[in-house]
């Protein structure tokens, strides 16, 4: 009876993808669970983030859409859609994997319900945007961690509906 319950099992998940070789669910799961405990150690705080982001070498990429990017990043952001995400347009804008790549969303602020809109928490920005860099072989992925409010966040952000002497302007406080 297991033998019958595995096979099965097993003939189902090998069925799930059948008909189309470049869908792998079962290895996407399997990727998902690699990445985990990488993710769990690779969010960071404020304090980190804004320390990273001053130092040389360091991208920070904003995967939402251009309409939301165009309207508020933080400053300096490189932008990709996430839904241009490939091995050729990551390699074009990111060309050296062992960059360090810094990355938020928006589930990371609290204040712009029009570009940074919050998600259902399962479904936020960073989740698969982590797995998928992971998975094309950028391992430096570092998430910004915490929750934090537009208003007095010392990150700072650029674009269309930010104004001049907005709360975050500077990186660091010396």
């Amino acid at each position: 009876m297991i033998l019958l319950i595995s096979m099965f099992g097993l003939g189902r998940s090998a069925m799930a993808d059948e008909g189309n070789e470049r869908i792998d669910y079962q290895g996407f799961q399997e990727l998902v669970e690699k990445v985990d405990a990488v993710r769990q150690k690779q969010r960071v705080d404020e304090e980190a983030f804004l320390r990273m982001a001053a130092e040389e070498g360091t991208v920070i990429l904003d995967t939402r859409s251009k309409e939301k990017f165009d309207a508020r990043h933080v400053k300096g952001a490189l932008h990709l859609n996430f839904s241009d995400f490939s091995e050729k347009s990551l390699a074009e804008l990111i060309p050296d994997k062992s960059t360090r790549i810094l990355i938020y969303c928006n589930n990371n602020f609290v204040g712009d319900p029009y570009a940074m809109f919050g998600k259902l928490a399962p479904l936020a920005l960073n989740i698969p945007t982590f797995i998928h860099l992971y998975g094309y072989g950028y391992e430096r992925v570092y998430e910004l961690e915490p929750d934090l409010p537009l208003v007095s966040t010392r990150i700072p952000f650029e674009g269309k509906m930010v104004l001049p002497g907005q709360a975050g302007e500077i990186l660091i406080k010396e």
